[in-house]
Formats: C-alpha cells, structure tokens, sequence
C-alpha cells in the first residue's frame, strides 16, 4: 500500500510532469493542532515547478493542484501548503 506522500508525488508527476517536486510531510510540526493524527500523514507541503504552470496565476496553480489531489484533501490529508512556480 502507497503512503499518502507517495499517492500525492505520483499523482503531481502524472498530471505535470514537473522540473522540480518536493513534498514535504509537516505533520509532526502540528502535533496537538486540529487535524493532526498519529503517524502523521496529515500535513504537507508541496513545492513544485513544471512548465504548465505557464500564463497562470498562483490562485490558477493552487486551484489546479487542488483538482489533481481532490481525494487525498477529502480524506486524509488536512492541510496542503503549496509552492508552485515555473522552471
């Protein structure tokens, strides 16, 4: 079974096949917030450079990553901080 983090790289690559991708696991820095579980796997960070990202405003980047990862951020995943810019 993939991790949340490997469901969330796999998925970013397959839809923009970026330059750059980090994604960062930031749960254990939210330990006692709202949303936090144990094992972690809630809060992430993601920084990501791909050439799609073109024309597009950082709400139009964010809301696009937003659509890619709709069913980890109804589930699993709390919060997304996102990094997202051309090469």
């Amino acid at each position: 079974m993939n991790t949340v983090k490997q469901r969330i790289e796999a998925k970013l690559q397959d839809a923009f096949h970026p330059a750059h991708l980090a994604v960062i696991d930031e749960s254990a820095q939210h330990r006692g917030h709202a949303g936090h579980r144990e094992g972690g796997e809630t809060h992430f960070r993601v920084e990501i450079r791909a050439v799609q990202f073109v024309g597009q405003s950082r709400i139009d980047r964010s809301r696009a990553i937003h659509r890619v990862l709709a069913e980890e951020l109804a589930g699993p995943v709390h919060a997304l901080a996102i990094s997202a810019d051309i090469p």
